[in-house]
């Protein structure tokens, strides 16, 4: 039987999951594709490695989509000067102005997906998820789970 609290999270993980692909699909990329160009807009220059665990994608896949930025002249790579084993990526000038485009149409449908939804409860949701990640943050990971308390008469 699923509870409140599995309902809860159930929702939360797929309305975010829902969120991320639609704007794929909105904009013509695959998830991976607009996750590693927008990750190397924001942070600049990035090694093959720190992509890969960024992004919780395997070497190869890294590599691959790299490979295919570079061919479409948005990427750049160069061997780390400072250790030769890594592998530099950094956008292109042309790589820039698609990141810069590409925020700003997440800019404008952010906006139509909150079309709609009174600014009190974004707030309410924006407080409940604030909360969220406090008791996260607050939870002890060495003490173990915590059992739930039983709801309900006993038989």
């Amino acid at each position: 039987m699923e509870t409140s609290e599995d309902r809860f999270f159930r929702e939360l993980g797929g309305a975010c999951a829902e969120m991320r692909q639609a704007f794929a699909r909105h904009v013509g990329m695959s998830s991976s594709r607009l996750q590693l160009l927008m990750r190397l807009w924001r942070n600049g220059e990035t090694s093959h490695s720190d992509l890969r665990q960024a992004l919780s994608l395997d070497g190869a896949s890294v590599t691959r989509l790299i490979k295919e930025f570079e061919a479409e002249g948005m990427v750049g790579r160069r061997i780390d000067p400072a250790d030769n084993r890594y592998t530099l990526a950094s956008l292109t000038p042309v790589g820039e102005r698609a990141a810069a485009d590409l925020e700003r149409s997440h800019q404008a449908y952010q906006v139509r997906l909150l079309d709609g939804i009174p600014a009190h409860e974004r707030e309410i949701v924006l407080s409940a998820l604030e909360r969220l990640r406090a008791t996260m943050a607050g939870i002890d990971p060495a003490a173990g789970p915590k059992a739930r308390p039983e709801t309900g008469t006993s038989k």
